[in-house]
């Protein structure tokens, strides 16, 4: 056929489909290299933002490093000394807000929203449906007048409502600030018991001092302290930081190969050296902090203990080792010019003894301990010397029962005094468990009774513990204890309740003593 089109030859529509297959071809392409851009843009992006949470994780870890090399400089440098003023409270009273139901009063109610429209037109004013549109306003004045009264009901309930709130409002600002000035009454009255060398108020200021000094994460709070009134000496014992507080890494690299942040390790000598210095630094900085926060000069010399609680490694116990023990004057060390010294040095210059490998939580023997001496002891009466075969505990004197008590726990392989009968704050004995694994003070109360001992007692023993600070809190009866007491004591944690059958047992197993205890507890109903 002559004028044939060929492959589209003068076909306007096969023209119109090769060039629009032209344009989408061209789009395909333009697409193609704009997903290509995008995805290098992105790999580009991903790429810096991984070497850039390199560099901040770096970053992090030489300021956390830097915070550990300068944790004595920095307090002794900056960190003031905490003062009784700075314990007290400051309260200022809070406005009174009313709700958004109370805050505005209602609008009242409004005739002309109740009156009905009048007749209208020839036949309202010649007064025809009159009556129709006075029954009409009748009942409008009444639902009026029920308005009214609704409203006048309301706004008595929204006012007297907003007083009540404003005056439970006022009334927590006034027990606030009864609150606040009973605790600023409390820190003077403590305050001035402080000056007097008072071992309380000594002891919870110390207390206070060492709970407010901040260190880097990981670093624990636990210590505890005892005070000689007479001599000035203070005894405290502080958790050290575990090795895990120095990095492990030095610094994080990222690899593109394998789109990972590598850690860069810390040389092994490295991280025990700094591991070293945060262990003396902590000692140092903890006495600075002590002697300068004693602005009255109620301590004269400190002893410090400073250990670490972990597991050990090889048997999988929890233990305590000692790592670092110190004994200063106050002169002797306020002559320190602790911005310029090395701490590990200037232990040494002290007298002091510093683990040789803290790393492996080598220990060393405290140079001073908690023996005890914040208690009013007494000569040991021997009482098992003059017992008959089988002793009845009951015949016993309240003092012969608890040095009897002294003597069973000796047997079972504590060092244990009795306390003076008098002002012994529920005292009768105390323990001292001197296993390096399991040491600790134990608080020993005995309790000869034909009755159910009362809970009041256990809980004034759990106050007595905290008071303390003991390990334990024993209470040893001849009798029998509640079960809200028990279920008090296993509560606790650190309390220990022994009855009658509990003392039998004892006393048959370390002292091959058969003795007979007080009466036999009732039998409980069921819950």
């Amino acid at each position: 056929m002559a004028g044939g089109y060929g492959a589209g030859g003068s076909d306007p529509y096969a023209r119109e489909l090769a060039r629009r297959a032209r344009e989408q071809e061209k789009e395909r392409r333009a697409d193609e290299a704009e997903a290509k851009r995008k995805a290098r843009e992105d790999k580009l992006a991903y790429e810096a933002a991984r070497a850039q949470e390199a560099v901040d994780r770096t970053y992090v870890i030489e300021n956390d490093v830097k915070q550990l090399a300068t944790l004595l400089v920095n307090v002794v440098q900056h960190g003031a000394a905490l003062t009784f003023d700075q314990l007290k409270q400051e309260y200022t009273p809070k406005a009174y807000t009313a709700s958004k139901r109370r805050s505005k009063p209602t609008p009242q109610p409004r005739w002309t929203d109740f009156e009905p429209e009048p007749p209208r037109g020839l036949l309202g004013a010649l007064g025809f449906g009159r009556r129709g549109y006075d029954d009409e306003v009748e009942a409008a004045r009444q639902q009026y007048d029920q308005a009214l009264r609704d409203h006048t009901r309301a706004e008595t309930e929204r006012v007297q409502g907003d007083d009540a709130a404003r005056a439970r409002h006022e009334e927590r600002n006034r027990q606030e600030a009864a609150r606040v000035a009973e605790w600023n009454a409390g820190i003077e009255q403590r305050r001035a018991a402080y000056r007097e060398r008072d071992v309380e108020a000594v002891e919870w200021f110390i207390d206070q001092v060492l709970a407010a000094s901040k260190y880097p994460h990981g670093f624990p709070k636990a210590h505890r302290v005892s005070y000689q009134a007479d001599t000035g000496d203070l005894l405290v014992e502080i958790d050290l930081p575990l090795e895990e507080v120095v990095p492990a890494a030095r610094a994080y690299r990222y690899t593109k190969s394998r789109d990972e942040l590598i850690p860069v390790p810390r040389p092994d000598k490295d991280r025990k050296e700094l591991y070293a210095a945060v262990l003396a630094q902590t000692a140092l900085r903890t006495v600075h902090e002590l002697f300068a926060a004693d602005t009255d000069r109620a301590v004269q010399s400190i002893a410090l203990n400073g250990h670490v609680a972990t597991i050990d490694r090889a048997t999988g116990r929890e233990v305590h080792p000692c790592l670092i023990t110190l004994q200063t004057g106050r002169e002797e060390f306020e002559d320190l010019v602790l911005t310029q010294v090395d701490p590990r040095a200037c232990l040494k210059r002290l007298r002091s003894l510093i683990s040789p490998n803290p790393y492996e939580l080598e220990p060393v023997r405290p140079l001073v301990t908690f023996d005890l001496s914040k208690f009013r002891l007494m000569d040991s009466l021997d009482v098992v010397a003059g017992l008959d075969s089988r002793p009845v505990l009951m015949d016993l004197t309240p003092t012969e029962f608890e040095h009897l008590i002294r003597q069973l726990f000796e047997a079972i392989g504590l060092d244990s005094v009795n306390t003076q009968p008098s002002k012994d704050e529920g005292v009768d004995a105390i323990a001292m468990n001197t296993d390096p694994v399991m040491r600790g003070l134990c608080i020993i109360q005995a309790k000869r009774t034909k009755n159910v001992v009362p809970f009041e007692t256990v809980s004034a023993l759990a106050g007595v513990v905290e008071h303390k600070r003991a390990a334990k809190g024993i209470l040893v009866t001849t009798s029998w204890f509640g079960r809200a007491s028990e279920a008090f004591a296993n509560d606790h944690g650190r309390l220990e309740l022994l009855d009658g059958a509990n003392l039998v047992h004892l006393f048959k197993e370390h002292m091959n003593l058969d003795v007979i205890p007080g009466p036999v507890p009732p039998k409980r109903k069921p819950r």
